[in-house]
């Protein structure tokens, strides 16, 4: 198992942001809480395989129909037991 961090830079608060990280992580089966932060960015952490992960950046880097996604700076690395 992976875990993702990942800091999402651009209008990404009150859009509806952090549920459509729920949705994103729900629809590909990872567990992942997304948690807006005081300098205006979305703090996402989520646990799951590789692949699952990329695709879930990939869904936070196009963002959701409100949002204007200008950066997503991640890690993947593997997960503490």
């Amino acid at each position: 198992m992976k875990k993702l961090t990942a800091d999402v830079f651009g209008i990404v608060q009150g859009v509806g942001f952090r549920y459509f990280v729920n949705q994103q992580a729900d629809f590909l089966g990872v567990d992942a809480c997304a948690e807006n932060m005081p300098d205006g960015t979305v703090h996402v952490v989520a646990y799951g395989d590789e692949g699952q992960l990329r695709q879930l950046v990939a869904a936070l880097r196009r963002g959701s129909r409100f949002a204007l996604v200008k950066r997503v700076n991640y890690g993947i690395e593997d997960a503490p037991q």
